[in-house]
């Protein structure tokens, strides 16, 4: 079980960088990115940063242009929390949706068998 700090750290960190792409990172072709989760390592030194992005297309675009500008994030967060080292941020796509959306689909479809039984 993850210690009360790491969870604090995690959501300060979640939540600063959320404010990063809303207000500092504009690029209206990928839309509303969404940061979903951060896992930080015990020793807070590295924390894995999870997005989702509306479209779906544009996912591995936007993963390779944030990685582009990771120094800048990275830069932008330590000037916004008080940490003695401010973690290196590793980034992920959260394709959760995606799983979510194909177990949906496949309900409706036994669900749609059981009516055509009937």
């Amino acid at each position: 079980m993850a210690s009360y700090r790491l969870q604090r750290v995690s959501n300060q960190i979640k939540d600063e960088l959320s404010l990063i792409f809303l207000h500092k990172i504009h690029d209206k072709k990928f839309g509303l990115i969404t940061v979903t989760n951060v896992k930080v390592t015990p020793d807070l030194r590295e924390a894995r940063i999870y997005l989702s992005v509306f479209e779906k297309n544009m996912r591995d675009e936007l993963l390779e242009k944030v990685n582009e500008i990771k120094g800048l994030i990275r830069t932008e967060l330590a000037q916004r929390i008080q940490l003695r080292y401010v973690p290196e941020l590793f980034f992920f796509i959260d394709d959760t949706l995606d799983y979510v959306e194909k177990i949906e689909n496949l309900f409706k479809k036994i669900h749609g068998n059981e009516k055509n039984e009937e």
